[in-house]
């Protein structure tokens, strides 16, 4: 999406509303976007934005904290009685005037950054929210087509998990394989919990399609080889949001969006993106949450090679309880003491 900083741009076709009662902000911010290729629209009155968005269509809005008559927050919780769709970002003055975490998560906020003179760090959170848009309309798109032709939602269902999986797969060498593994060790888990068939299928499609969101973080974090600063982790932890806002308008994909959005919760409440607690936690995501760590160890890393098995046991044992659940870490640590034959041929059939 990054533009060269150039006049005349041909637009790429996304619209995006800024709201920021500074007009030097809006102006430098409709410079910057505009040279970047979108089609920009600044107000300085937070209550006209609000029926701008109401009355015409925006792809995202850049949306100032503090502001008057009404605050940022303010803002969204209006439009969101009308709007669930648009993508929003947050700017604040300085991250201790940032809203708190509940009033963002509740208000499907999608981020937020510090002003700055340079819109650097901007720019990547907007480059990342239009490839969550464009995957999120290419779903509506489908899902609408297809609405009235039941007979043709199952494979198109499956067609769409392959397409945006390899997407994925395309930006980041490591998840090759991964989700096959991940959806593969989930299911064995479901067997040996004595799920059924639908919803093994579910822990199937939600493992393949667990990391989708990770389509809406930057190339240069995802491919990084060197320790992540804190934005850069910070940006990696949006994955699980990003990819539930992707899928959240396809009524086909409703099954698997808590184990999209949830797989990186920790039993003890100390996981993200909600911080849930024990079975506040969907119980698919907890599942999901004990094989995505396990491929995570067992596989070679660029700064490490794959954990010995003993070593990996040893780590489920310890973690039992605080990031998993007790009870379905018990039932892997039995597979891997008595089964782990059926690990060995999932291993093998992904390598």
């Amino acid at each position: 999406m990054r533009k060269n900083m150039q006049e005349n741009q041909t637009s790429n076709g996304y619209k995006i509303i800024a709201v920021d009662d500074e007009m030097g902000i809006v102006d430098s911010l409709s410079i910057f976007l505009k040279r970047s290729g979108y089609d920009f629209i600044g107000v300085c009155d937070p209550m006209e934005a609000i029926e701008r968005v109401k009355n015409e269509h925006f792809d995202l809005m850049i949306l100032d904290f503090i502001m008057t008559p009404i605050h940022g927050d303010e803002v969204v919780e209006e439009i969101r009685k009308f709007n669930k769709d648009l993508y929003i970002l947050l700017l604040t003055g300085h991250k201790d005037l940032a809203p708190p975490l509940e009033t963002i998560r509740r208000l499907d906020i999608q981020g937020y950054c510090e002003k700055s003179d340079k819109f650097d760090q901007l720019l990547l959170l907007i480059e990342s929210g239009i490839k969550s848009i464009a995957q999120m309309n290419e779903i509506k798109r489908i899902n609408a087509e297809l609405s009235d032709a039941n007979e043709k939602l199952e494979k198109a269902y499956l067609d769409s998990i392959e397409t945006l999986r390899f997407t994925v797969e395309a930006k980041d060498p490591y998840t090759r394989g991964h989700s096959d593994r991940v959806s593969e060790y989930s299911v064995l888990i479901g067997e040996f919990l004595g799920l059924n068939e639908d919803d093994l299928k579910t822990l199937r499609i939600g493992g393949l399609f667990h990391d989708i969101g990770k389509i809406g973080v930057p190339d240069s974090i995802l491919l990084k080889e060197s320790k992540l600063t804190d934005d850069e982790y910070s940006e990696i932890k949006n994955h699980p949001s990003i990819g539930a806002h992707i899928l959240h308008n396809a009524t086909a994909f409703q099954n698997i969006i808590p184990i999209v959005k949830h797989h990186h919760e920790r039993f003890d409440g100390n996981g993200y993106p909600s911080r849930l607690k024990g079975s506040d936690i969907p119980y698919f995501a907890r599942i999901a949450a004990v094989a995505d760590t396990f491929d995570a160890m067992t596989s070679k890393r660029t700064y490490r090679n794959a954990l010995p098995l003993e070593v990996v046991k040893e780590e489920i044992m310890r973690c039992s309880g605080s990031q998993f659940d007790p009870d379905i870490a018990k039932v892997f640590l039995d597979i891997l003491n008595n089964s782990y034959d059926r690990i060995v041929d999932i291993q093998n059939k992904y390598v």
